[in-house]
């Protein structure tokens, strides 16, 4: 019988695969995993889920990194302004009671999967729409390949950070499933260049809502090793088989293992 430190460690590689797979938004599953695998409550496995999915994003990063992909200075400004609300979102998430709160992650969870289950029937059924460049506040100089910074720009940008640094603290996700869309909405970056841009704000908005849980003591630190070594091994592995797995199939797939946790969730929560 596996110990709950390799239970722990199982459950962060299939974490880490599906964020090797799905993109930077597969890692909102990590806390139904940490609910129903470890039985761990919602505020306790909120940082713990936020530990593994930042350290995996980092490595994702540092990855986009090195093949030149990061829009760090992008990057960088959407983590700034998410750290500095993320603390208010884990203020709250430790002041509301676990059923609105339960209730709260399973809507927002349901929102992303819908939203990527849409997208990908589209995709299946008439292709990548092409982007709409008349509608785009921050794009690529051509001369120097470098994002042109407007005010409509840095505004986009900043709310994209409010935006997933408060659902960070407040529902311990790492926001990607709200950076991606909007790095895809109002930039005309690649999508490759979206998701190591994601990851790399994603990993620094973590990091910081992680810090403050640690300091403040509500980090369960007995899960939140094994499970991050986990799913960062879970990354490694899954980004092997990214290019023969990935794409709008797998990410009905999980749209729907998504909604059915969501429900689960919300059911747990409802009937304990």
């Amino acid at each position: 019988m596996f110990d709950h430190a390799m239970l722990s460690v199982l459950l962060g590689g299939g974490i880490g695969a599906i964020l090797a797979l799905t993109g930077a938004g597969g890692g909102i599953l990590a806390v139904p995993v940490l609910v129903f695998g470890l039985g761990l409550s919602l505020p306790q496995a909120a940082p713990v889920g936020l530990l593994a999915v930042g350290l995996s994003a980092g490595v994702g990063a540092v990855l986009g990194l090195r093949q030149g992909i990061v829009r760090y200075r992008a990057a960088g400004l959407v983590s700034m302004i998410g750290i500095v609300v993320a603390p208010l979102g884990l203020y709250i998430a430790h002041r509301v009671p676990n059923l609105p709160l339960a209730l709260m992650f399973s809507m927002v969870l349901i929102y992303a999967c819908l939203r990527m289950l849409h997208n990908a029937n589209r995709d299946l059924r008439h292709g990548a729409p092409p982007p709409r460049l008349d509608s785009m506040p921050c794009m690529l100089n051509p001369v120097c390949g470098r994002l042109r910074w407007t005010l409509p720009c840095a505004r986009a940008l900043a709310l994209t950070g409010m935006l997933s640094g408060v659902l960070s603290g407040l529902l311990g996700v790492g926001g990607g499933f709200v950076v991606v869309p909007a790095l895809a909405r109002c930039t005309n970056l690649e999508m490759k260049s979206i998701t190591a841009t994601s990851l790399a704000a994603i990993a620094i908005v973590s990091m910081g809502s992680v810090t403050t849980a640690a300091v403040t003591g509500s980090l369960y630190w007995p899960a939140a090793l094994p499970f991050a070594v986990g799913a960062v091994l879970g990354l490694l592995a899954g980004r092997l088989f990214a290019g023969q797995l990935a794409g709008p199939r797998l990410q009905q797939a999980f749209s729907v293992t998504g909604i059915a946790a969501a429900i689960m969730l919300a059911g747990h929560a409802l009937l304990p």
